[in-house]
């Protein structure tokens, strides 16, 4: 059979006012239709919940057996369906996952991680290299939150823009072009590139063949970590973003020199899946992601 759980929000009203009238009164509906609902009830429960007494009415022993448990039903109910209410950071216990690549894990995720403890210690950050390939973390929820160059395009998906970052190239100290980096000297040496698929070209190579120029690309490693340890070694240039990969440049002892052509900038965008849109938790997380961004660029 199937059942009317409007009935019980009846059945509460019906109880507390211990009458129909007084029912109908608390609940904006009329007596004749708290009443029809009341014969639904004895229908279903196979009970008459209230007698009349007189001139007023009482419950029966089965509507004084069940008069709390209906009311708790009743009371979460509301609590389930009423409007999300303000997130308590000191009440707040949550676990959320977010995928990054090593740069962004290295400049980023400690002053997020320092920014979330002073504000909600109950929050855990499970952090996540990039995949070599596009996966369904984000539909799936096994990731809260995607940063990273990309942006989704199925419009299930929200992207939010945090900044940009100016490119740099990273060398060693003692590198032949520390005094001066132009393009011609830029084209002439190794280069290793960053790609999480192993590709070997990147957009700035349309840049140079504009300019009649073509580099050499020795290795493409997943990681701006690997391939600037690869720069500490030997003569070869990695092409970087600035803010995001100075940590990592200043951990292997490089130097970072202004790209010598016009490019655009690298955008870092915050991707995530649209059933978080109204999650305040999760609207607060990406407040303090962008936060802490604001705090890395200011440095």
């Amino acid at each position: 059979m199937q059942l009317d759980l409007n009935l019980l929000t009846v059945l509460d009203a019906l109880l507390e006012e211990g009458s129909v009238r007084g029912a109908a009164e608390r609940l904006h509906l009329s007596s004749p239709a708290v009443s029809r609902t009341l014969g639904r009830l004895r229908v279903v429960t196979g009970d008459d919940i209230l007698v009349r007494t007189g001139h007023s009415m009482a419950p029966t022993p089965y509507a004084i057996s069940v008069r709390e448990e209906v009311h708790r039903l009743v009371r979460q109910a509301h609590e389930v369906l009423r409007p999300i209410r303000e997130l308590d950071l000191a009440e707040l216990e949550r676990t959320f996952t977010i995928q990054c690549h090593d740069a962004v894990a290295a400049s980023l995720v400690p002053v997020l991680v320092e920014r979330i403890q002073e504000r909600a210690s109950g929050v855990q950050l499970r952090v996540l290299a990039e995949r070599a390939v596009d996966a369904d973390d984000l539909r799936h929820g096994r990731v809260d939150l995607e940063i990273g160059g990309g942006r989704p395009s199925l419009p299930e998906f929200r992207s939010e823009p945090l900044g940009d970052d100016r490119l740099v190239v990273a060398m060693r100290a003692d590198h032949s072009c520390v005094a001066g980096l132009d393009l011609a000297s830029y084209a002439a040496h190794p280069h290793v590139v960053v790609s999480r698929r192993g590709r070997l070209t990147a957009p700035i190579d349309d840049v140079l063949a504009a300019e009649g120029l073509r580099r050499r690309v020795v290795a493409a490693v997943a990681t701006v970590s690997t391939a600037l340890q690869i720069a500490a070694r030997g003569d070869a240039l990695v092409t970087c973003t600035a803010t995001l990969g100075r940590p990592l440049i200043e951990a292997f002892g490089l130097v970072a020199l202004p790209l010598p052509i016009e490019s655009p900038a690298a955008t870092l965008n915050c991707n995530w899946h649209q059933r978080y849109d109204s999650d305040p938790a999760h609207a607060w997380l990406r407040e303090q992601v962008r936060a802490s961004l604001e705090e890395i660029t200011a440095c």
